[in-house]
């Protein structure tokens, strides 16, 4: 057993006669490993861009929020009738008459 562990850690199986079983194994192993690696930066990776676009998503709905209140806001009666009052119109002193249409023959 011990002389086992010692040969491991010595290296001895990858310069033994059969040596080239081990090598084609830990090549492969270390394939695997590079691939694996490649794939969990490549995750880690979408998942900060998927926050990202989160956090614009929450700024351009707020965005949008505030802008539909100033337009809320702007189409009031009062403040178009402000605005309007610097070019020199005004509400009608006068209520509108009704017109009626009737057919002739």
């Amino acid at each position: 057993m011990k002389e086992g562990i010692y040969n491991i850690l010595k290296g001895k199986f990858l310069f033994s006669d059969d040596a080239m079983k081990n090598w084609r194994m830990i090549l492969f192993l270390s394939f695997l490993a590079i691939i694996m690696i490649g794939s969990s930066h490549s995750a880690d990776k979408k998942v900060h861009q998927i926050s990202q676009l989160n956090a614009e998503v929450k700024e351009l709905h707020s965005e949008f929020v505030d802008t539909r209140l100033e337009a809320r806001r702007l189409k009031m009666e009062t403040v178009v009738t402000k605005q309007v009052a610097q070019h020199g119109l005004g509400p009608s002193l006068t209520p509108p008459k009704k017109i009626k249409v009737t057919k002739t023959p």
